[in-house]
């Protein structure tokens, strides 16, 4: 008995110390490298810094394409104020200087009495650079058709190359006849004739 109480012993020993060998060995605490550990905090901090200045450069670029396109669109809008302006101020302008000038009957030269009126005209020609004046020649009820638009076209081309002469180029000016078509008044005397005998200048 004391044999098998041996035996039994050691196999239970033998059995505890081999368990014991087959059991892992406890892995070692991990260590942490300090300047690893550096290194991301700074990297991460880099990313940080960096994505922050990429979001203040977009807002400081958008806000300067903002204010780029107020500025343009306030700059548009006082050009065509000015530009308004301008020709409200030539439309004026025009409005007293486009008067018309009178002819004698069956006559396209300028009467002495009109000069004075082309010279306003050419004054108004010089002080806008930009206006462009249509010469519209008429005529009196009087005589046919044909000779009458023929008479008109005299009467505007004599205005036309008066006003060149007063130092306005000829390419500002258009020129057309109405013949005895378009009567500025009504009546068969004297005073009616004289009336429709004219050149008027309309501004273009």
């Amino acid at each position: 008995m004391s044999h098998l109480k041996l035996f039994t012993a050691m196999a239970v020993l033998l059995s505890i110390g081999l368990g014991t060998a087959c059991k892992p060995p406890k892995p070692p605490e991990s260590q942490v490298d300090p300047d690893a550990e550096a290194r991301r905090l700074a990297d991460e901090e880099a990313r940080r810094k960096a994505a922050e200045e990429e979001a203040a450069r977009r807002r400081a670029q958008e806000e300067a394409d903002a204010a780029r396109r107020r500025a343009e669109e306030e700059a548009r809008r006082d050009a065509e104020r000015r530009a308004a302006e301008a020709r409200e101020a030539m439309r004026r302008a025009a409005a007293e200087a486009l008067v018309d000038v009178n002819f004698d009957y069956d006559r396209s030269d300028i009467r002495t009495a009109d000069r004075v009126k082309l010279q306003g005209i050419a004054d108004f020609m010089r002080a806008y650079p930009d206006a462009r004046v249509r010469i519209e020649g008429h005529c009196d009820e009087r005589g046919t058709i044909e000779y009458n638009m023929a008479l008109g076209e005299r009467r505007a081309y004599a205005a036309r190359e008066y006003l060149v002469t007063l130092g306005v180029s000829s390419s500002r000016f258009s020129t057309i006849s109405y013949g005895k078509e378009m009567p500025k008044v009504t009546g068969s005397n004297e005073r009616s004739y004289f009336a429709n005998r004219r050149c008027e200048f309309k501004l273009q």
